[in-house]
């Protein structure tokens, strides 16, 4: 089974936050901008629950963009965001490299905004080999239309859509696997909705005889 084709595991994936920064996140139309901040941070925290690797890159942090938003880096804590200038991070050398480092080679992409630099990156990475999807839900465009249109193109040009509950019920797979249950759990509580409500039902209410 190619890389391409298998499902995802802890040991082979890295996380990239692209300009997750209230100066781009002001511009979001495509998705309500507190859905997409909880989509985020639900995504960072299932990095750090599952051991992924996480690089994260700003831009314009202290003329415009500001600094990677307060409750993604408390997710988050020791990632040290890289700053650049390029749109593109795959052209920026520091932030390549960081991915590079991590030795994997299936990148998940969570970003601002999805029509430039998340755009960008994901079909660099893609021309160098890597299986990089993008978790659509964790990603913010001008509108909803121009949104779409990028996940369109880079679907065409081979990068997998995802989401953030797809993401972690993915890496998780057996409710048994006891050492990430429950933080993954915690983290479904927190940002699942309904089904987020279900599992906190069912741990408070439904007792076995």
């Amino acid at each position: 089974m190619s890389l391409a084709t298998a499902l995802l595991t802890p040991a082979d994936c890295a996380l990239l936050l692209i300009d997750q920064q209230a100066g781009l996140a002001f511009g979001v139309g495509s998705i309500d901008r507190q859905v997409l901040l909880n989509n985020t941070v639900a995504l960072a925290r299932t990095a750090a629950v599952f051991g992924l690797p996480v690089v994260a890159s700003t831009s314009a942090s202290k003329v415009y963009s500001g600094p990677l938003m307060p409750a993604i880096h408390a997710a988050i804590p020791d990632v040290q965001p890289i700053e650049r200038r390029n749109m593109n991070v795959w052209e920026d050398a520091s932030a390549q490299a960081a991915v590079v480092a991590t030795g994997r080679k299936r990148l998940l992409i969570s970003g601002l905004l999805s029509e430039a630099c998340v755009t960008f990156c994901a079909l660099s990475a893609l021309a160098d080999g890597y299986d990089v999807l993008v978790v659509a839900d964790a990603c913010g465009g001008l509108t909803a239309t121009s949104h779409e249109l990028a996940l369109r193109r880079l679907e065409a040009a081979g990068v997998k859509l995802t989401s953030w509950i797809q993401v972690l019920l993915e890496l998780q797979r057996d409710w048994t696997r006891h050492e990430t249950y429950d933080g993954a759990r915690a983290i479904v509580e927190s940002y699942g909705g309904g089904y987020g409500i279900g599992l906190a039902y069912a741990r408070d209410m439904i007792h076995p005889v």
